[in-house]
């Protein structure tokens, strides 16, 4: 036998007594997968109410996860490949968290010649030395011996979409913010409006045609009647009465319904009508990556399109603020380009020297930057520590500045349909926040835009003593 290979015993080789151990640690991504294997939902940490407290944040394995080590040792080892379970009492007696490692131990108890059947005394133990389970297995086993190719177990990495937990969890407490919803005239926005109001997120003023909102909320099965409708005749003028119900301070939030981005924006940077404030008004993704550690933002990739140096300082102070608000108390800020170094011969990568000398100076503030780098760098520690990167920023970014519109909506779509990632957005800089949603996004990225503008309200609450509309 070779160490590429796997062999068994035979019926006649095993002898009482003989025995065989095998030792495994139990990772996030294995309870995880387990229990969505089983379907068990307080496993896969989505039924915290029915979790006892002190087992919350744990994450205990299923008890028959460790039957599954028990049987890899059974399958691989004592009696090894072609062996059959026939049947089992085991009694599963500590549980196994995260990070714990078990031995489990097999142990030749009886054999039983007419059915070449032979009884396995079987125990496992935690790092610890406490008993995890024991029993016994009945097992067939082989008379002639075979070789098999030795197989690893596959190393299975779970997505897990759980970025936006904590920002839906903090706007349990939170009382619902009336918000201006621009033009709900279709299924899907109109859906979104009864999915956010039902979960205490809004309380919506529907702004648009009122008999076409009717007519689509009793075609598609949703009750409005509980909720205020500003009738308007076209797209346009819902956006502009929106945006007069900000400035009278009847409403905390605007919402994009099936009207297009152009026209809603377009009645929010009017100089004389709109809700122009200091700042450059831009857009952020609150992106959950499930291959990246934390959620990620993504600037600007909706409103600027090529934006100047200048635009660019307000831009990332409009991201670092909403960190702030979501519990980030010092994000970093990688200023993206297509290398790391500084080459006059890509414009991105001067700017992004600039806008960190300007951190330095004070002129941003509350996070620390770095630029430029590549992508790779900016998410990557392997791929900065290859490059002799010396940054806090490299490989753990918090937010990703691109350099202009193309740029970022390249990279956020890459991202949703390339890495399963979801993307809530948020336009920021104006004197309120306006959710943008897409008739592509789920219900829980709808759901994440919402919250986002809703914590944002009110954090301006707080900053500026507003009274709620």
């Amino acid at each position: 036998m070779t160490p590429d290979t796997i062999q068994n015993r035979t019926f006649d080789e095993l002898a009482l007594g003989m025995s065989a151990t095998l030792t495994q640690k139990l990772s996030r991504d294995d309870v995880k997968l387990f229990a969505v294997a089983c379907g068990d939902p307080v496993l896969a940490g989505l039924a915290e109410a029915v979790t006892p407290a002190a087992a919350i944040g744990k994450r205990p394995a299923h008890a028959a996860w460790s039957g599954t080590v028990l049987a890899r040792l059974i399958g691989m080892e004592l009696p090894g490949p072609g062996t059959s379970i026939v049947a089992e009492s085991l009694r599963y007696q500590h549980p196994v968290n995260v990070g714990d490692s078990l031995t489990v131990t097999v142990k030749v108890k009886e054999k039983h010649a007419p059915n070449n059947l032979v009884v396995l005394e079987c125990a496992g133990v935690n790092q610890h030395g406490d008993p995890v389970l024991s029993g016994t297995m009945e097992v067939s086993v082989l008379t002639e011996r075979i070789s098999l190719p030795r197989m690893e177990p596959a190393v299975i990495s779970v997505q897990e979409h759980d970025k936006y937990e904590n920002i839906l969890r903090a706007c349990k407490r939170l009382p619902a913010v009336v918000t201006a919803v621009v033009h709900p005239c279709d299924a899907s926005s109109l859906t979104a409006v009864m999915d956010a109001a039902e979960a205490n997120l809004i309380r919506p003023i529907l702004v648009g045609p009122a008999e076409r909102i009717r007519r689509v909320a009793s075609e598609s099965g949703l009750d409005i009647t509980g909720f205020r409708i500003e009738d308007t005749p076209h797209s346009h003028a819902s956006a502009q009465r929106a945006v007069e119900l900000v400035r009278e301070g009847k409403a905390e939030v605007l919402m994009k319904g099936s009207l297009h981005t152009d026209e809603l924006m377009g009645a929010v940077v009017s100089s004389t009508t709109g809700l122009r404030t200091g700042r450059q008004i831009s857009h952020v993704f609150v992106m959950d990556v499930p291959t990246y550690p934390k959620a990620l933002f993504v600037t600007d990739a909706a409103i600027n399109i090529y934006p100047t140096l200048e635009q660019k300082v307000d831009i990332v102070q409009n991201a670092i603020d909403l960190a702030h608000a979501l519990r980030i108390p010092c994000p970093k800020v990688a200023i993206l380009s297509a290398v790391e170094t500084v080459t006059p011969k890509i414009h991105s990568t001067l700017e992004a020297a600039a806008l960190c000398k300007m951190a330095d100076r004070g002129q941003i503030t509350g996070a620390i930057l770095d630029g430029p780098l590549a992508m790779d760098n900016a998410i990557s520690k392997e791929a900065a520590e290859i490059k002799n990167i010396k940054s806090a920023v490299a490989g753990d970014a918090d937010i990703l500045l691109v350099p202009d519109l193309e740029a970022g909506n390249i990279l956020a779509k890459q991202l949703t349909f390339m890495a399963n990632a979801d993307a809530a957005g948020i336009v920021l800089g104006a004197r309120v926040p306006i959710i943008l949603t897409s008739r592509a996004d789920n219900l829980h990225t709808r759901m994440a835009s919402c919250a986002v503008a809703v914590i944002l309200a009110h954090s301006r609450r707080e900053a500026t003593k507003i009274q709620p509309a």
